[in-house]
């Protein structure tokens, strides 16, 4: 496998890992992801280079789908705090840390 290869490939897993978030299916989550980091590996050992245009748009495609994968992870944990706090009866913020809104 090349470098442009393994960038397509690892840009593929990303997608999964997005539909496996939107649809909550931690199980293609999983494997995406362990089958993502497989792939990083196998760049890993390419080592570096000259990077042509096309290989520098695929790792700005590639960064832009993991920060997008990044805010699916916070608004989900952003989510869970809030249900935690709502059954603990808590009131709080939850998107702050520590539970408690300042104006």
């Amino acid at each position: 496998m090349n470098r442009r290869d393994a960038l397509i490939r690892v840009i593929d897993l990303l997608h999964a890992e997005i539909a496996a978030l939107k649809s909550n299916d931690m199980n293609a989550l999983e494997r995406a992801t362990a089958h993502k980091l497989s792939v990083i590996e196998e760049l890993r050992q390419l080592g570096d280079g000259p990077a042509t245009p096309e290989l520098r748009g695929l790792v700005e495609e590639a960064d832009r789908l993991n920060d997008t994968c990044r805010i699916y992870v916070n608004l989900m944990a952003a989510n869970v705090r809030r249900r935690l706090q709502l059954l603990s009866g808590q009131p709080g913020n939850a998107y702050g840390r520590g539970g408690a809104a300042y104006a």
